[in-house]
């Protein structure tokens, strides 16, 4: 299954990822809102969630008043995006666009959010450059990326073949959500078997989905950015910032 057909696929259940999605709109909504304040001030500030998937991050930042615009892959999750939106009597324009071509003007925002493992789904140097420039380029000079990825560092030396699961509880039972992760011989990428087992009645129904990552250690990834011509990146860890993954910070230069 291609990147956008995984989230397509998944994008009305994606919440059931979670044992509680709104706890955590608003927790990583904090985190990010506390990081994007240390580096450019209070805001509210304009803020292109790149790969904003059903809006989780998008919802969190802005219930916290930031201007956010949501960008992804996948167009079915992007409208899922705005119509969570649209319950919580917030903003958010949305559009179904690929990270290595956005749609936007030079200079157009003050920050770029890119989060939750999505950039690891590019999975060649080119790839990876061309989101990076991209990012770049809709950054206002000052502007700053924050950007998350899993901890590949230690996890291409550990390769695991599976992630705990997670158990949401809704109205109809509980969901249990797991990963299997089947490495190439590269060592480098991997293919991830997303499961969900929803009740059904007195049994189980299981989805599943699938896609396809590329493993770039923290130092590789900081790399990439300074080539892109980001400066400074410094890597946050989670439990210095409340986010669940480690978050790269950069900068587009104030002269450029």
């Amino acid at each position: 299954m291609d990147t956008r057909g995984f989230y397509d696929e998944l994008a009305e259940r994606y919440d059931l990822i979670y044992a509680d999605w709104d706890a955590s709109i608003t927790r990583q909504g904090r985190a990010l809102d506390t990081l994007l304040t240390a580096a450019l001030g209070p805001g509210p500030h304009r803020v292109l969630d790149n790969a904003c998937g059903i809006g989780t991050q998008s919802l969190g930042l802005g219930a916290l008043g930031h201007r956010v615009t949501g960008t992804d892959l996948s167009p079915v999750s992007v409208a899922r995006a705005a119509r969570e939106a649209g319950r919580r009597s917030l903003t958010l324009p949305v559009a179904a666009a690929d990270m290595r071509a956005l749609p936007f003007a030079d200079a157009s925002f003050d920050a770029v959010v890119c989060a939750d493992n999505a950039l690891p789904h590019l999975l060649t140097a080119r790839e990876v450059g061309e989101a990076l420039a991209e990012t770049r380029r809709v950054l206002r000079p000052g502007g700053l990326l924050l950007l998350s990825t899993r901890p590949y560092g230690e996890l291409r030396r550990a390769r695991p073949q599976s992630a705990a699961p997670h158990v949401h509880q809704g109205p109809a039972g509980r969901t249990v959500t797991f990963q299997l992760w089947h490495w190439h011989a590269d060592g480098e990428r991997y293919d991830l078997e997303l499961f969900q087992l929803q009740p059904d009645g007195d049994g189980w129904t299981t989805r599943t989905s699938s896609a396809t990552y590329w493993a770039l250690p923290e130092e590789e990834t900081a790399e990439y950015a300074r080539r892109a011509g980001l400066a400074d990146p410094l890597w946050h860890a989670p439990a210095d910032t409340g986010f669940h993954q480690p978050v790269l910070a950069a900068r587009r230069p104030s002269a450029s």
